[in-house]
């Protein structure tokens, strides 16, 4: 764990992770790694565990980071704290791939809080105009069957074919 090369320290949190060796310390020590590549090792492992925190990873100056970050907040059952960070993330952060990872966190929590970014990203772009369809399944309300009629007749046909598979296709 304490090898200069990025590869090596994240090839033994995996093995230590398999080997069921790998306790809270050890593991908040990689998530603030110099590298990018044993933070993203380190949030995926901690995404099945409650402890140790995350959330700061949220705010990483690398995207991938955050992406993963966003994803594995939505992983953990509980976590329903960081919703208005998901939220942030899902309505203005700069790269798509983190704003589509934090609706889908979003719709993973289901908590209320995160309804009003979720639905705002039912107009962003298609990948997370998608994301978003699927993240309303976590919510109800006249608000969401709104959002399902617009997305059924979206241009992107991907779109449309998400809420044709939770709602089942619309009637003649």
């Amino acid at each position: 764990m304490a090898d200069s090369a990025p590869k090596v320290r994240e090839a033994s949190l995996r093995s230590l992770s398999r080997l069921d060796d790998l306790d809270d310390t050890e593991l908040a020590v990689a998530l603030s790694d110099t590298s990018s590549r044993v933070r993203i090792a380190a949030l995926e492992i901690a995404s099945t565990r409650a402890g140790p925190p995350i959330d700061s990873l949220l705010h990483d100056p690398e995207p991938a980071v955050v992406e993963v970050a966003a994803w594995a907040c939505g992983e953990r059952p509980g976590n329903t704290l960081i919703v208005a960070e998901l939220a942030a993330l899902a309505t203005s952060h700069d790269d798509p791939l983190v704003r589509e990872s934090a609706v889908a966190s979003l719709g993973a929590v289901g908590h209320e809080d995160g309804l009003a970014a979720v639905l705002a990203a039912t107009t962003d772009k298609p990948a997370i105009r998608r994301r978003a369809v699927l993240a309303l399944a976590a919510f109800e309300g006249p608000e969401v069957d709104a959002a399902w009629e617009r997305a059924r007749s979206d241009r992107d046909r991907q779109v449309r074919d998400a809420v044709d598979e939770l709602l089942g296709p619309a009637g003649p």
